[in-house]
């Protein structure tokens, strides 16, 4: 079917446009740049210009859009700026995707949204994270991401006949970053592992991106086996830490200690297992067999 994938060029979204392709999928990639090789057809365009991206879709005739196109690191931009622009970015496609007559909706949200890293404290009511847990946005980017979560909602109650759901990848590693590449923050994989305050700031989450993009494929192909809106956490199997998160969760979330013990050996903070119970997807990668042997130097 003709897929709209929004912010196409991204880290996540060269993942998701090459799986969707694989897959036979028609797929248009929607972004500010484009990128040499990307399969697909790629379009620029202005996503917050309501009517301009109204008319895009019109024009595309998608079956499918998925959202990814964000300001996509907080604080890497006014708080304003990215409330204004992530907001208007999401309402602009999703209203532009249901007035189009697409079926199948998928927006980007992300775990930032339950309130972790608040400098003036944060504690889980429990551990391993999941979908039930309570939203607690501190900043402009994780509050961005809650009103997405909440336009989508609006949409299903709007009853439309369109089926809508949210994905909250995990902190996101595209595979060239297992060869050494630099991640969004700046620093390497390798560097996370030995220093875990580097980690530490997203809980010591991660996703390959993918299987973040398997995801994305695995929901348009069962979306409608799921309740419309339904939200679902992406993240690996484990965490992106050398220690058990038992051990390290304290040493860096004191508030955290007691929930912590719950996590055993290599166990993350964030539960997929509403992804894998209700679409079948698990997740197939792994730093311990994705990150390059040459990079992987432990800590003295």
């Amino acid at each position: 079917m003709r897929v709209i994938v929004t912010g196409g060029s991204g880290r996540l979204g060269q993942s998701v446009v090459r799986r969707l392709v694989e897959v036979g999928h028609d797929v248009v990639s929607i972004d500010r740049g484009s990128v040499p090789g990307l399969p697909g057809d790629q379009r620029e365009a202005d996503l917050t210009d309501t009517d301009a991206t109204r008319a895009l879709f019109a024009e595309l005739a998608p079956e499918a859009v998925v959202h990814l196109a964000a300001i996509s690191v907080p604080f890497s931009a006014p708080e304003s700026e990215i409330l204004r622009i992530n907001s208007a970015l999401a309402y602009s496609v999703i209203e532009g995707a249901v007035a189009s007559g697409a079926r199948l909706v998928l927006a980007a949200s992300s775990p930032t949204v339950l309130g972790y890293g608040n400098p003036q404290g944060w504690t889980p009511d429990y551990l391993p994270l999941d979908e039930n847990h309570p939203v607690a946005p501190w900043n402009a980017y994780a509050l961005s991401k809650q009103i997405i979560e909440s336009i989508v909602d609006r949409f299903v109650r709007s009853g439309d006949d369109v089926k809508l759901g949210v994905f909250r990848p995990c902190f996101v590693i595209s595979p060239e970053e297992w060869d050494g590449a630099p991640t969004q923050q700046g620093h390497t994989v390798t560097d996370r592992l030995d220093d875990p305050s580097l980690a530490a700031v997203s809980l010591f989450n991660y996703i390959d991106a993918r299987d973040a993009a398997e995801f994305v494929n695995v929901w348009l192909e069962r979306a409608d086996t799921v309740p419309n809106g339904s939200a679902f956490f992406v993240g690996a199997d484990d965490a992106m830490a050398r220690e058990p998160l038992a051990t390290l969760l304290p040493r860096y979330l004191p508030s955290a200690t007691s929930a912590a013990a719950t996590l055993t050996d290599t166990s993350p903070a964030f539960s997929s297992a509403k992804a894998r119970q209700l679409l079948g997807w698990e997740p197939r990668h792994s730093w311990r067999t994705a990150l390059s042997t040459a990079h992987l130097t432990p800590t003295n």
